[in-house]
């Protein structure tokens, strides 16, 4: 009875999702005609290189305080009110201080065409803003109410359509900062009624007096892991923009992006199952990883179809974008092998993370991310966005490899038998960097 009501749920929450991610498609889809057309390349490049710059100190904003909300209120729902302070606290704490040192790196990392203003909107639109937004998504996750994180989901980008349509009404060409004080004010919308949500649905936050630094260390632990998730996505636009030109990365950033929106379903099914990878977890790797088993292969079959498609649709991409982005439909092309390989490191990733072996998916991820930075610094100025294209397939196909193979050597039975003894003496499962939150503190 039990198994079927989680079933029930999972299929619940995925319907919810799949519902808020299709309609967000459709939104983004037209979001993304609107902005990539009016802009043109260049100007597109432009922001995506500043884009993919703050998504590298984004996860330090919240210090993965959300990710432990997860994980706290999954297994004991009276632990939300410290874990929403808490994350609440860390945020406004770390996130200040990440917006001035955006503006430093910006300084080295960025061409100087691209003008200081529009790194500082970026940055604190994206830093303390979306931050907010990720944190209020997270705490409704915890919940399993997955019809609201589906409807701040779908709010981000409707806000971010009506701003790019009424900029594009005062302005028929913008220039990439002016998107950039439009882009601010929407985040700012959305990150103040997904707060107001969280505030009448859940409840209020409240700030323990004391944080121990081990909570912070494994807060840290998820924002290693997604920073570097951010480097080997994103950090061949900031690398193009810098070694390359801006109408490259526009070109190449338009690509990405439709890639990006085609994985939406598989995201809805990650956000659902995720509370359950904790639960599924405690017992060990192979408890987490025969749940994710059925999920993987549904996603991994979706993303072959979609893989499938863009071969064969890619061509219609610049009588929608326009002239300019005739060459991102060679870019879709060589990139159209992510679906499916994200489909597998996702999965086979949570699946550590549940088991509490966030610490060992973080330092992958790590790995994988410098390797992505030293393939991209020997192509991209050699093949500009076709290098950086190389680049994405080759890491997210070793990032698969690596998850895939930590997987399979930590659910071999002895190593289950030897995290079985541990638990029976008392002791947290070798290797293990993620407890639950109550055990950290006293008293994402």
């Amino acid at each position: 009875m039990l198994r079927a009501r989680t079933k029930s749920r999972l299929a619940r929450n995925t319907l919810w999702m799949s519902m808020g991610q299709g309609l967000r498609l459709v939104v983004q889809a037209v979001f993304f005609a609107v902005i990539a057309r009016s802009l043109g390349a260049s100007n597109y490049g432009a922001f995506v290189g500043v884009v993919a710059l703050v998504g590298i100190l984004y996860p330090f904003g919240a210090l993965g305080s959300g990710h432990l909300l997860v994980q706290a209120v999954a297994r004991d729902k009276r632990m939300f009110g410290a874990a929403w302070g808490n994350a609440l606290a860390t945020t406004a704490v770390f996130g200040g201080l990440l917006v001035a040192v955006v503006i430093l790196v910006s300084r080295v990392a960025l061409p100087h065409t691209i003008p200081a203003r529009l790194v500082l909107l970026v940055a604190v639109a994206d830093i303390p803003g979306l931050s907010l937004i990720t944190l209020a998504n997270q705490a409704f996750q915890a919940f399993e109410q997955l019809h609201w994180t589906a409807a701040i989901t779908l709010l981000i980008s409707v806000n971010r359509l009506i701003g790019a349509l009424l900029l594009v009404l005062l302005l028929h060409h913008p220039t990439a900062l002016e998107w950039g004080y439009v882009y601010l004010c929407c985040t700012a919308v959305t990150a103040t009624i997904a707060f107001t949500l969280v505030y009448v649905r859940l409840g209020a936050p409240f700030l323990e007096s004391r944080r121990s630094a081990r909570a912070l260390w494994h807060g840290f632990h998820f924002s290693i892991s997604m920073s570097a998730q951010t480097i080997y996505n994103d950090i061949d636009k900031t690398m193009l923009a810098r070694f390359s030109t801006l109408s490259a990365t526009g070109i190449y950033g338009a690509a990405y992006r439709l890639i990006d929106v085609s994985f939406a379903p598989v995201l809805a099914l990650l956000y659902a199952a995720y509370p359950r990878f904790f639960r599924e977890g405690s017992a060990g790797v192979a408890s987490s990883f025969s749940y994710a088993k059925p999920l993987l292969l549904r996603a991994v079959g979706y993303g072959v179809a979609i893989a499938c498609g863009i071969l064969l649709c890619a061509g219609v991409v610049p009588y929608v974008l326009g002239r300019e982005y005739i060459d991102s439909a060679a870019a879709l092309r060589w990139l159209c092998p992510l679906p499916f390989l994200k489909a597998a490191h996702y999965f086979l990733s949570d699946t550590l993370t549940g088991a509490g072996y966030q610490g060992l998916r973080s330092g992958i991820q790590a790995g994988v991310a410098g390797f992505n930075v030293v393939i991209n610094l020997w192509l991209i100025p050699r093949y500009s966005w076709l290098g950086a294209a190389w680049a994405s397939i080759a890491s997210d196909l070793l990032l698969a490899v690596s998850v895939g193979t930590a997987v399979f050597i930590l659910s071999r039975p002895s190593r289950q038998f030897a995290q079985g003894a541990e638990s029976r003496r008392g002791l947290p499962p070798a290797a293990s960097p993620v407890l639950p939150l109550a055990t950290r503190q006293s008293g994402e």
